[in-house]
């Protein structure tokens, strides 16, 4: 009785730790942009297209996903949600923006930032 008890709760914590999702980010981690499936990114701070055509960009939006970009900081807002700053690894969001903001949690959830 004692060993199908230790082997169900090993079973149980085993299976617990495994599928638990990392959410945590730290300054310095590498993600890819994912694609999504109404095109529209939920967690990402995007700018809209007349402040992109502003600043002298290329207001397209298909082009971020399969990007890489680098955690810069991360910061906790009124509400308790995680927010980081990221920035491209090698150019900058349509040519335009050197960072952006992101909701990190909800990012990895729904696939938006894909960890490297």
């Amino acid at each position: 009785m004692r060993t199908k008890f230790l082997a169900t709760l090993f079973f149980i914590v085993f299976t617990c730790i495994s599928f638990s999702q990392n959410t945590t980010a730290k300054v310095g981690d590498m993600f890819t942009i994912g694609e999504t499936e109404s095109g529209q990114y939920e967690s990402i701070d995007l700018p809209k297209p007349n402040v992109i055509i502003k600043k002298g960009g290329i207001a397209n939006y298909d082009n971020l996903a399969g990007n890489k970009v680098e955690v810069v900081s991360i910061k906790e807002n009124k509400e308790g949600r995680t927010i980081a700053t990221i920035k491209m690894a090698n150019k900058r969001f349509f040519n335009s923006h050197k960072f952006l903001k992101v909701d990190i949690a909800k990012a990895l959830e729904t696939k938006e930032l894909l960890p490297i």
